[in-house]
């Protein structure tokens, strides 16, 4: 294929995401073809890198080009909040989600203490629903220094469990959530992890997040990120926030919110 790339990486979202900083466009702008995808082999021995070849889709001439999402409203679970934004301005509505987008998780709602029962409740939620699964993992559960119940699953074909870039995880992660606060008093915060993937995925985005910057320098035109959930998007906040030639800033409405790197003026 004229134009094509071959990337390589530890998993096959790590080698998109490469490929999408290379060729400078956003997901529905990339075509590839899988050529390798890729084995954690056992212990790291035989282990292989996902390999793929990737292009720019051509755009047709007749195709209007798509314009940024300009419309800045609430996702739908913030309906409530729909009424009181509309009495504000529209500078001060934005203004708002954005710092609420980038403050830290821990600072939008203050946390209670974990019971020893909401462990117990959210561990067996998770066990039947990987029973249910016929998947047998090893469940073990902490609380981390910011009073997060951290819930990590060890077992055989986790990647199931993680999904495309970690759709699957984050639904069952939101379940284990809903479990945790329906008894308790005050917010509980839950989250889930297997195989270390939150904290390779925040690399992978951080390390996304200077490149885009970078080409963003370099070409002197703003950029547009594929559409991350708050806590993704959050993180390409906080990676280019000291960068003192980019800003960066969210458009649209979640679940297809995306964020928007441009040159500071």
């Amino acid at each position: 294929m004229k134009g094509s790339i071959r990337v390589s990486a530890k998993t096959l979202d790590d080698a998109i995401t490469e490929a999408l900083v290379q060729l400078g466009v956003t997901s529905d702008r990339l075509e590839y073809n899988v050529i390798e995808k890729g084995s954690a082999g056992f212990l790291g021995i035989g282990m292989k890198q996902a390999v793929i070849e990737a292009w720019k889709k051509e755009e047709r001439k007749d195709e209007p080009a798509k314009e940024p999402v300009k419309e800045d409203i609430s996702s739908a679970a913030e309906k409530t909040d729909k009424k009181e934004e509309r009495k504000k301005p529209s500078g001060e509505i934005k203004d708002e989600r954005e710092k609420a987008e980038e403050a830290p998780v821990k600072e939008q709602q203050e946390l209670a203490k974990v019971e020893e029962q909401t462990i117990r409740d959210v561990e067996q939620f998770i066990n039947d629903t990987l029973k249910a699964m016929d998947m047998e993992v090893e469940v073990t559960s902490s609380i981390d220094e910011n009073g997060v119940l951290c819930v990590n699953m060890n077992g055989d074909h986790m990647g199931i469990l993680i999904g495309k870039r970690g759709q699957t995880l984050d639904s069952l992660q939101y379940l284990a959530n809903r479990v945790a606060n329906k008894h308790q008093s005050g917010y509980v915060r839950v989250k889930l992890d297997t195989e270390n993937y939150r904290a390779r995925r925040e690399e992978t985005l951080r390390h996304l997040a200077k490149n885009i910057a970078h080409k963003v320098k370099r070409n002197r035109r703003p950029v547009v990120l594929e559409p991350m959930n708050p806590y993704e998007r959050r993180i390409i906040h906080s990676a280019l926030q000291s960068d003192p030639y980019v800003t960066t800033h969210s458009e649209g409405e979640d679940p297809y919110r995306k964020v928007v790197v441009t040159l500071k003026r």
